[in-house]
């Protein structure tokens, strides 16, 4: 409808988009640029590329390996593949989702070698009670309200498997969609969500043990 103008003196409108397209467009052409920019070697490109993602990059491995002198070697490794693979790069998906795959796909590559097991064993009898349960109220946020708990609450997280602390932390902390965790991770969007449902029960029970804290 537009300014309650009569329908039929109008050919039918498109139908709209969502509020976000036109700023993931944007998103997504910005993305576009600075690849190409890094592509043909335009001075500074790379280096602004590290600047932008570096924290993601360390982010993800450092929650999956949780060793320093490991996480910065990683790092390292994550963007020079980057850099030579960012001619695969399409343009479809934002840059942030490319490259955090790259990283989580280092970073797990890194503990399959070390045979670090990279989540618990699960019953797969298990997996659709988990699924239709994953609206799951437990609030990181409320149990995340001081200091102490804040502590107790990051203690309990370092608990988890790597794959589940990993998850837990970009989906919770780092507020991304399933959507880009899922183009992280190559996992798909029903798993991750049965991964967040074990991570917020297991927490829910060491909070509670600990501290008291309401699920």
């Amino acid at each position: 409808m537009d300014g309650g103008r009569p329908l039929d003196r109008e050919l039918p409108a498109p139908p709209a988009l969502p509020d976000e397209a036109p700023d993931r467009a944007i998103a997504l052409a910005a993305d576009r640029a600075l690849a190409e920019a890094v592509l043909a070697g335009a001075p500074g490109a790379f280096e602004r590329l590290v600047k932008q993602y570096q924290g993601l990059c360390f982010h993800i491995i450092n929650r999956m390996v949780r060793q320093p002198d490991d996480t910065r070697e990683l790092c390292q490794d994550t963007f020079l593949r980057v850099h030579r693979y960012l001619h695969q790069y399409r343009g479809e998906s934002s840059l942030q989702g490319w490259i955090g795959q790259v990283a989580y796909s280092v970073a797990k590559r890194h503990l399959e070698r070390k045979r670090i097991p990279l989540q618990d064993a699960a019953d797969p009898a298990d997996h659709q009670a988990l699924l239709e349960n994953v609206g799951d109220a437990f609030d990181l946020e409320k149990a995340n309200i001081d200091d102490e708990s804040s502590r107790v609450l990051h203690e309990a997280i370092e608990t988890l498997p790597p794959m589940q602390r990993t998850l837990l932390t970009l989906y919770h902390l780092d507020e991304l969609p399933i959507g880009e965790i899922a183009v992280m991770t190559g996992l798909a969007e029903g798993t991750i969500k049965s991964h967040l449902f074990r991570s917020r029960q297991r927490l829910r029970q060491v909070l509670e043990a600990r501290m008291g804290v309401e699920a």
